[in-house]
Formats: C-alpha cells, structure tokens, sequence
C-alpha cells in the first residue's frame, strides 16, 4: 500500500518565502520582460520610455520609433522635435527626448556605439540609473541583476523579505536568499504583479497566488476566523423548579 505524500513544509522564514515567491511568480508570467525589443540599444531606448508608464504604451510606440531610428547614432543626431512626436504617448517626453538623444551621444563618444555591458558603464548615460542596467544587463547581456522600483520595494517589505525601503540594502538582502539566475526574473515579475495584484492602495489578495505565505494577506484574519473549530456546548441544564 502506498504512503500518503508528505504535507508541504510550511512556508516561515524570509528565504523560504523568497524561494516560494520565485516558483509561484514564474508560472504566472513565464516571461519576465514585458518589453518589446530585439537587441540591447532597443531594450535601453524601451526601459528609459517606460518610466511613469505601463509596458503596454511603451510596446505601442516603440515599433514605429524603432523603424526610424536604429543606431545610437541616430539617435544623437536625430531633431529633438521629431523625437518628441515620436515618444510623446510615453509622456514626460521633453525629459525622455533629453535622455535619448543624450544616450545615444554617450554611446557614441565612449563606446563606439555599442550599449556596455557592465553597470559601471549604463550608469554613464543619461537617463539611466541601476534599476534600468540591472534590467540592461539582465535580460540583454544575461548578467543577474536585481532592479528595485517601488514595486519590488512594496512587494518586498509586504512578503517579509526585507524591512527597509532603500534600494541598495533590498537588493542586497534578497540577492542573498535566491540564486543569482533567478535575480533578474524575480525582480521583473515582482514588478508585473504588483501592477497587475499586489497594488499599493487595495491590494488584491483575492487573486493573489503568494496569498498563502504572504505575513501582510489582508485574508488572513478571515481565514483563521474560519478555520477556528465551534466551542463545545454541552447540555443544557433543565430548569430549576419552581417553589410553590
């Protein structure tokens, strides 16, 4: 006769919440990078548009950007006005325009061209800081990287992972309990779900898969309420009699 299989170990300390966090995130979006590119300059140009917007505009825009303009030279040399038009459903376009054109300068001067590969060189371009060549060296040059926006953070503090809101210290706090191949795609995933489930103002836990072994589940008070087995009545005791 077969033994039944072993009940899952319940999920308790930080690591084992961040490991959890990884399996469960990966089947949910199989794809960690929800931009659109097909080499590293399209996936610079996609993440420096997609600041204080979705991945969805970003995707909508970019096609006709990149027919137009397809070398860092291009963009050095390209009219600011121009570039604008093109960009302007991103918003903050001025500001984005800016970065662009000074991103393809800079690769120019410095790099014959080419987007580096190393963190040291992305935060030389204009618009780019280490959440977007973490993201850079990730998912163009295959180097893990952790990216942390507010969305990690958020994420990241509500799962019990960390409990600081500096970047640096979460990426080097999570870093430690997962495996570096897995840094890049947990970051990206956090991101799409805490846009898409875990939002700031009415998280919806509802549909969350971390919901089980996440400490911050609005859920969970429910849930315990009604797991809590009924207090035992006993019988009641038959009426006194009365005196006549």
């Amino acid at each position: 006769m077969q033994s039944p299989a072993a009940p899952p170990k319940p999920v308790r300390s930080p690591r084992q919440r961040a490991l959890a966090t990884v399996a469960a995130l990966a089947e949910v979006y199989p794809a960690a990078c929800a931009l659109d590119h097909r080499n590293p300059l399209e996936l610079l140009v996609a993440t420096i548009l997609s600041a204080q917007t979705t991945d969805q505009r970003v995707n909508l825009t970019t096609p006709r950007l990149f027919s137009r303009l397809r070398s860092a030279a291009d963009y050095a040399a390209v009219d600011p006005a121009e570039l604008e038009e093109l960009i302007h459903a991103t918003g903050f376009f001025h500001n984005k325009a800016r970065s662009l054109i000074g991103m393809g300068r800079v690769l120019c001067e410095r790099f014959g061209g080419d987007v580096p590969d190393t963190m040291e060189g992305l935060t030389q371009l204009p618009g780019v800081g280490r959440k977007t060549a973490n993201v850079i060296l990730g998912v163009a040059f295959d180097k893990p990287g952790f990216p942390v926006d507010t969305h990690v953070t958020r994420l990241s503090n509500r799962l019990g992972l960390v409990t600081t809101s500096d970047p640096v210290k979460i990426e080097a706090q999570v870093c430690a309990m997962v495996p570096p191949r897995e840094w890049t795609g947990l970051s990206l995933r956090l991101i799409l779900h805490g846009r898409q489930v875990c939002q700031a103002r009415l998280p919806r836990c509802e549909a969350c898969v971390l919901e089980s072994f996440c400490p911050s589940s609005r859920l969970r008070p429910l849930r315990r309420r009604r797991s809590a087995a009924p207090a035992a009545r006993g019988p009641r005791p038959s009426p006194r009699a009365r005196p006549r």
